[in-house]
């Protein structure tokens, strides 16, 4: 499916020695490289309105992940490898382009990536920003800001509790609102705050429309467990990468060196990633919408926002820095919300930086 693309935006397919795929570009050849790392269920076209409105002297750069838009897909995500296939990928694309250091941009699963990044490929970082980004424990089937998992197999987590009704649609190519859990019923309700609508609702559908779906990729795979909600993580796909199950070694974000400064940017209304969020299986318990549910005691929903928060004060004593933004009457992508509100705090962070090492 292809996409029309803003003004000024170039499309290239390039094969890296890790993956064939779309990479979108704006700016200068000889700007300073800003890497865009899109969320789940979406692509690089989500980022296009942000990387128009780049400062002078830099350079916008978003690739199709691995199992969205136009990348291979042939090239699976192994989940028992947490998010390592995409952050393997984001650097092989950095070291095809020559770049040897970037400023990293993360949304949702974007920002889990950039969380892996900052554990394993510390040196390629100028700066960090991240957007309503996932957990860094990942997402479920944890009950603390110290990321202790609910139960020991990490039932409530992965691909297996994914619903069948948007997976349904979206490998159908659904562009109505006869469902509510039709992919735009989901744009418009979840990911952002009613009454907001995007100008590029169309491409935005198109670019969801995209997400390649089956075992192996969306929703992925599970498996079956004596534990509530009886579903563990399966070892394929974005969603299971994303399990707590496979994020491992959260210390090395706080012991990243060298350290780099943090922005984190969060919508007020945000219902993808909240202390509450819409489709954590604990919240969905304690609210009744999830049958069986044990009590708050034995699976409370997973504090996402505190368990972030953790980890970045964590970093911030061990020598770097970090500036937690909230973004007001916005939901999980704030950056096409309020992109006014959004730009201003993001290009600060951009420029003050600019030509660091």
């Amino acid at each position: 499916m292809e996409i029309p693309t803003m003004e000024g935006i170039t499309s290239k397919t390039i094969a890296t020695d890790q993956i064939t795929t779309r990479v979108l570009f704006f700016g200068p050849e000889d700007g300073e490289p800003v890497l865009f790392l899109h969320g789940n269920v979406s692509s690089a076209t989500w980022w296009e309105e942000t990387i128009v409105a780049l400062p002078a002297g830099f350079r916008g750069i978003a690739p199709d992940q691995r199992g969205f838009g136009e990348s291979d897909p042939a090239k699976k995500i192994d989940a028992t490898r947490g998010l390592g296939n995409l952050a393997d990928d984001a650097v092989a694309l950095l070291d095809y382009l020559g770049i040897e250091k970037a400023h990293l941009v993360g949304n949702s699963l974007g920002g889990m990536v950039v969380w892996e990044l900052m554990k394993h490929y510390p040196q390629r970082i100028r700066t960090i920003t991240l957007v309503d980004p996932g957990s860094p424990y990942g997402f479920g089937a944890t009950r603390d800001n110290d990321g202790t998992p609910t139960v020991p197999d990490f039932a409530g987590s992965g691909g297996g509790l994914s619903n069948p009704e948007l997976i349904k649609r979206l490998k159908e190519g659904d562009r109505t609102m006869t469902s509510p859990f039709s992919p735009l019923s989901a744009l418009r309700a979840l990911l952002t705050k009613p009454p907001y609508i995007s100008p590029r609702e169309e491409e935005l559908l198109s670019s969801m429309l995209t997400t390649q779906i089956g075992p192996q990729e969306v929703p992925g795979d599970g498996e079956q467990s004596a534990n509530w909600p009886f579903v563990a993580p399966g070892k394929w796909g974005a969603s299971n990468a994303t399990s707590p199950k496979y994020q491992h070694d959260v210390e090395k974000i706080i012991g990243m060196e060298p350290k780099v400064p943090v922005l984190w940017v969060r919508g007020s209304h945000d219902m993808v990633v909240s202390d509450a969020a819409a489709s954590d299986v604990g919240f969905l318990g304690r609210m009744g919408l999830l049958p069986g549910w044990p009590g708050e005691e034995a699976y409370p929903p997973q504090p996402m926002v505190g368990q972030t928060r953790a980890v970045l004060k964590r970093y911030a004593a061990a020598g770097g820095s970090y500036e937690e933004v909230v973004i007001e009457d916005a939901g999980h992508v704030p950056f096409l919300e309020k992109p006014g509100i959004f730009n201003q705090v993001f290009h600060q962070h951009l420029v003050s930086s600019k030509g660091g090492k």
